[in-house]
């Protein structure tokens, strides 16, 4: 019986097949390690000894000169260039001509391949290229781990090594689990065409293909407004059609590649140049490029962009260049254990709904999606916005027992489920949870929430395949009331634009979403929509309470017209003989800053006001809370925002207007505990932000508190956050935060 093979033997065989078949006396390989120097791991012509104890520094002769380039290089005199160094155990000194190409994975390089002759001779392409289709092959064969069994004692592979990387903390919590790819990469398997005619076919096919599906998608988005947007857009259908990028693509299959691997070969060299780059334009070009040949390899390879949601394993990372609301709605949440995006704000959608699915979540990772590989163990702890791939078993050990420790907190919060939310001077306080979906309303009991302060409808629309009629919104109002018991729920209505878009409806391209076409303003343009939805909450709402709130309202007439609407939907619902509601209060969201100079007209208008801190914190700082670069500029815990907040909440009390903080800032008990001292009573957050906050408030004393911030406000301080003196109160207090 035939013994296995070992990782070493196979190398050494695959060295001597590529200097038979290049017609050279030498062939070795190195691999880079994770501390970046490049390991001597087979040869065929130098000294076998020197085998894993022959070594390159980072940059270090014509092997570091390749790896540091990600370029090929064919030297007829190899030993009086400039970057040559001689290693005398190899006995490399009496071979003259040299040629050398980098072995890629995600544009980086993991090795160098290398053949060398005693003659002086001059490469050509096709040798070039025969060596690099041959480096694409060690390139798997290194990315699988199997060569980790030889790597010198103490090494590890840079292409398997544990990698820490740290972004931003979006949604608290801890996730270990294993990398699932949103848009899965394509596994090229099959690298050597069998028939060189029908590949040219098959990727003209995919490209055309390719080229259709991006019309499509701008099609999808074209208002017939030019602008900055659409400048993008065509950017990146020119790059579809980019002629240099596509003769390369052709070029690499006429060598004797498929087609999968003549995309993978030509992105691998074009992305390990762009990654080089220092102009930032260049590098932005390089995710363009990544998402047009991920689109061509799809293609090619008859799969579906994105993973389907019932492929989702258990204990799933989700990691993705960017997500809408919709697509992590998609997935199985009892399976999602984290998610990992490169793009995203903290204030951000995607990010609302991660911690409304208390799914741990870290943004800002670097070129995540080209460093991981598909089921790599990871860890996401979303509090301190670190993540490890690959991680290390007492590393792993540590965070497991992390979590441990965060459920035993977790069941001492829980314990405070039926402990009044009184602070230490007396004075009650209302915890009320966001919601936006039916498998959400089991943590109002569970966590001892009075109400729910906003459910979000719009996600029901955005995970309908069509738009809801209104008895299947019916429907669902009716259950979560229901499910709510004898708590109050306050529904927001329809909350669409910006980045909450409906797949069914026409998409449409703003220069500026945010401050766009949006919310109420699609409500009040098309009546009909907010007219269906209102029907649908009273009809629900027939003999219980029914409170009602509107997103997006920038003037006291905008709400007097919604109100309108309401009233004339409640006399049709009377006249039809459903039953009515036994009281049906509509309310206002504060978040466009215009009402803050109307708040005496809004308060006496309004049933209730909830202040959407979210939105409000955006367009009072012009800080587009979608884009990374600016979304945490500026803090909400400054002078300037909790002065307009405070604004809001002394006209509640001048009025007698019921007033909530629906925003995340209510969440977090530092911020919280700020907005005590300001004057908020209600505050709703998400289910697992209420046990922390509660904690918090059982600790405070609300006078005290109050009048050390009022001081700080009154001071003319101009810092850029009054975090750290808070902080520091909340020391000397001896508030638990």
């Amino acid at each position: 019986m035939a013994e296995p093979v070992t990782a070493q033997a196979r190398l050494d065989r695959i060295v001597v097949l590529i200097a038979s078949n290049m017609v050279a006396e030498v062939c070795s390989l190195y691999v880079v390690r994770s501390d970046g120097v490049m390991e001597l791991f087979a040869t065929e012509g130098l000294n076998r000894e020197a085998v894993h104890l022959t070594t390159m520094e980072p940059g270090e002769g014509l092997v570091g000169l390749i790896a540091s380039s990600a370029e090929p290089l064919a030297l007829s005199d190899a030993q009086h260039h400039p970057a040559f160094s001689y290693k005398p155990e190899t006995g490399e000194e009496i071979y003259q001509s040299f040629l050398g190409v980098p072995v890629l994975r995600g544009g980086a390089t993991i090795g160098v391949l290398v053949v060398q002759n005693r003659a002086r001779r001059t490469y050509s392409e096709e040798e070039v290229e025969a060596l690099q289709t041959t480096a694409m092959l060690l390139a798997e064969m290194i990315a699988s781990g199997e060569l980790q069994a030889i790597v010198a004692k103490g090494g590890q592979i840079a292409v398997r090594n544990p990698l820490a990387m740290r972004g931003l903390g979006i949604a608290d919590g801890l996730g270990l689990g294993h990398v699932v790819m949103h848009q899965p990469r394509v596994a090229v398997s099959k690298i050597v065409a069998d028939d060189v005619d029908s590949e040219l076919l098959r990727l003209e096919t995919a490209i055309s293909a390719m080229r259709a599906s991006v019309d499509e998608l701008i099609d999808r988005t074209d208002d017939g407004q030019s602008g900055e947007h659409r400048d993008v857009l065509e950017a990146f259908r020119m790059i579809a059609h980019d002629r240099g990028w596509l003769r390369r693509l052709r070029e690499a299959v006429s060598s004797g590649l498929t087609a999968e691997a003549a995309v993978e070969r030509v992105q691998n060299d074009a992305r390990a140049k762009l990654q080089r780059q220092t102009d930032p334009y260049l590098r932005d070009r390089l995710h363009d490029l990544t998402d047009i040949a991920n689109r061509l390899l799809h293609q090619l390879a008859g799969q579906s962009l994105v993973l389907l949601p019932e492929e989702l394993p258990e204990n799933a990372i989700l990691v993705a260049r960017s997500m809408s609301p919709a697509a992590l709605l998609d997935y199985d949440r009892s399976r999602l254990r984290g998610l990992v995006l490169e793009e995203a704000g903290a204030s951000s959608h995607v990010a609302i709904v991660a911690r409304a699915l208390a799914i741990p979540a870290v943004s800002d990772v670097t070129n995540v999606t080209e460093i991981v590989e598909h089921g790599d163990a990871i860890i996401v702890d979303g509090d301190s916005g670190e993540v490890y791939l690959r991680p290390p078993p007492d590393v792993e050990a540590a965070y497991a027992e992390r979590a441990r420790m965060r459920a035993r907190k977790q069941a001492q919060y829980r314990a405070l489920r039926d402990v009044p939310t009184v602070s230490l001077d007396g004075v009650p306080i209302g915890l009320h949870m966001n919601a936006g979906l039916l498998v959400d309303m089991p943590h109002l009991a569970e966590t001892g929430a009075e109400s729910i302060g906003l459910f979000r409808t719009e996600l029901q629309f955005m995970l309908a395949p069509r738009f809801p009629r209104p008895g299947v919104q019916e429907q669902l109002y009716r259950a979560i009331l229901e499910a709510a018991g004898d708590r109050p729920v306050t529904f927001r209505t329809l909350d669409i634009g910006g980045d909450k878009l409906l797949p069914y409806m026409k998409g449409f391209e703003e220069e500026n979403p945010a401050l766009g076409w949006r919310a109420l303003r699609i409500g009040l343009d098309r009546p009909a929509l907010l007219r269906m939805q209102l029907r649908a909450f009273i009809r629900a709402g027939g003999g219980r309470e029914l409170r009602i709130m509107v997103p997006m309202v920038s003037t006291v007439d905008e709400y007097k017209r919604t109100r309108a609407l309401f009233d004339r939907e409640v006399a049709w619902c009377a006249s039809h003989g459903y039953a009515p509601p036994l009281s049906a209060k509509l309310g206002v969201m504060v978040e466009v800053p215009s009402l803050l100079f109307q708040l005496e007209e809004i308060t006496a208008a309004a049933d209730f006001l909830s202040v959407g801190s979210n939105d409000l914190m955006q367009y009072l700082y012009a800080v587009d809370r979608d884009n990374r670069r600016v979304a945490n500029r500026f803090d909400p815990l400054s002078v300037g925002f909790l002065r307009a907040l405070r604004s809001i909440a002394a006209a509640s009390v001048r009025s007698g207007t019921p007033l909530t903080l629906c925003g995340e800032i209510g969440g977090r008990p530092l911020e919280a505990m700020a907005l005590l001292a300001i004057g908020y009573r209600q505050l709703s957050m998400s289910a697992t932000a209420i046990g922390p906050v509660k904690a918090m408030i059982l600790t405070m004393n609300v006078a005290e508190a109050t009048r050390a911030v009022e001081s700080m406000l009154a001071e003319g301080r101009d810092d850029a956050s009054l975090r750290e003196p808070l902080e520091a109160l909340a020391g000397r207090l001896a508030i638990r935060l």
